[in-house]
């Protein structure tokens, strides 16, 4: 350690050789984004087991004005968490700080590390007849840290909202190395700005977090799963309208997704079979539940609002998942459609919002738009109907595929194709991320597409809370605008 940075031997003194690494090896997984378009580098990999020591990193890293990427599971889809090539930068781990540290079943509420992964979390709450309405296809690596700094939404929006609304409190570490002791879950605080809510969707520009309040719902009697056909979005449409007006409380999931989609898994993901017998341009995913004895039985519910819905023609063709096998056979295709488009060939993946009332018009016009503008090339649009979030899939022409080719293919089309498909959606009155977040991927788009006011509070709120630029630097802030 003779060699490195006094400053860099001190970080190494208060995480331990548990918690600190140099080696190129060690760090070369942390280096790359999940999906392999980012590789950054890095002076170090420091993993801090407490909120102390992420304090104690962030203020030495304040006082030599040294960039500090803050990483959890490294799940996540815009390259949030990857250092820049560039960039003399420490990647900050919070991997160790991974306690639950209380479950209190009687008010709701879990406090935990933000280093837990979501999938432990849910096993935790069981037990106690709780869960957290919040689940996606990445449950296993997802940490809860990272979840609360991208605004994660997944399939339960519909009913419990996103990561907005599930946060009760937060503690975190800001730019100089002060602690925000925010984990009390107070009903009401007026005491100004609400810095929880900077933090929450702030991709860690504005400080780390390190542990947070979560409310919890609970656990469910019953639900039931069900496999809708039908023949277009607007359809898809229709039958949220009229299943939400009759029972939006028992609603918990809406998924649409076209036949392209259900093909592909089908195809490349083993132990899936289709749902329905016949074929069906579109298909929903819906799932009614109950947490309450006495609300009503979501199997009967359900039968008889299908039934209604297939008397009205809403439907073409629907199935009932008989048992909870079966429930998790139907959500293991929808959980699956990503990895499956991956094995069909390249693709530019486009985390969108629209209105909700917009959803099923935007997936037909701008598909077609986008196909016929950049001939050979197919749209898949399928995602939260009930919230508006679309995710918007454009697959390279058939030829190309993945490698050299797929890969040139997708530099050069983030250039041509991701703007063209942000016009569209800004012209729709919506938003170019949903749940997945800004990064670095959409930081010059959400620059070139934002008016004044936001990036003049974007960039007003970065330099007043980290006026040395050490928190994540490049990610979700235009660097033009921060310069």
């Amino acid at each position: 350690m003779s060699s490195t940075p006094d400053w860099l031997n001190d970080m190494a003194e208060i995480v331990g050789p548990k918690g600190f690494t140099c080696a190129a090896e060690d760090m070369a997984p942390w280096l790359t984004d999940w999906r392999g378009r980012y590789t950054g580098t890095a002076l170090a990999l420091v993993s801090p087991a407490s909120t102390a020591e992420v304090a104690a990193i962030v203020k030495i890293a304040h006082k030599h004005a040294i960039a500090l990427v803050p990483q959890g599971g490294n799940s996540g889809m815009v390259g949030g968490a990857t250092p820049d090539p560039e960039q003399n930068s420490v990647l900050l781990s919070l991997r160790r700080m991974n306690q639950i540290r209380h479950i209190h079943a009687e008010d709701q509420l879990a406090v935990c590390d933000a280093g837990v992964i979501l999938q432990t979390l849910h096993e935790a709450l069981e037990p106690q007849n709780q869960r957290f309405p919040l689940t996606l296809g990445g449950k296993g690596s997802a940490t809860i840290g990272g979840l609360v700094s991208t605004n994660a939404g997944g399939t339960q929006v519909l009913r419990h909202g996103t990561m907005r609304a599930l946060v009760a409190g937060l503690e975190a570490v800001l730019p100089d190395g002060s602690i925000f002791e925010g984990l009390s879950a107070l009903k009401k605080d007026n005491r100004g700005y609400d810095l929880k809510q900077l933090l929450i969707g702030g991709e860690g520009t504005l400080g780390i977090v390190t542990a947070a309040t979560l409310k919890t719902v609970p656990s469910l009697v019953d639900r039931c799963v069900a496999w809708v056909g039908l023949a277009t979005p607007q359809a898809a449409y229709k039958l949220f309208q009229f299943l939400n007006m009759r029972q939006s409380e028992a609603l918990e999931g809406f998924e649409i997704i076209p036949n392209t989609c259900l093909a592909a898994v089908l195809k490349h993901i083993p132990d899936t079979r289709a749902p329905l017998t016949g074929d069906n341009d579109w298909n929903v995913l819906i799932e009614f539940v109950r947490d309450q004895p006495s609300a009503d039985n979501p199997m009967q519910l359900v039968e008889s609002l299908l039934a209604d819905a297939m008397e009205q023609g809403l439907i073409d063709d629907a199935v009932l998942a008989a048992n909870e096998t079966q429930a998790e056979a139907f959500w293991k295709i929808r959980d699956s459609i990503s990895e499956a488009e991956r094995a069909t060939g390249p693709a530019l993946q486009h985390d969108i919002s629209v209105p909700v009332a917009e959803m099923a018009n935007f997936i037909t016009q701008a598909g077609e738009q986008i196909e016929t503008t950049f001939p050979g090339t197919e749209v898949a649009a399928f995602g939260h109907m009930g919230d508006g979030n679309v995710h918007f899939h454009v697959k390279a022409p058939r030829d190309i595929k993945t490698g050299p080719a797929g890969n040139k293919w997708m530099r050069d089309s983030s250039e041509t194709i991701s703007p063209k498909v942000h016009d569209l959606v800004v012209d729709a009155g919506g938003s170019i991320s949903a749940e997945h977040g800004i990064g670095q991927s959409k930081r010059d788009e959400l620059e070139r597409l934002s008016g004044d006011a936001r990036i003049l509070a974007l960039t007003a709120i970065k330099r007043g809370l980290d006026p040395k630029n050490i928190m994540n630097p490049g990610k979700l802030v235009p660097l033009a605008s921060h310069s």
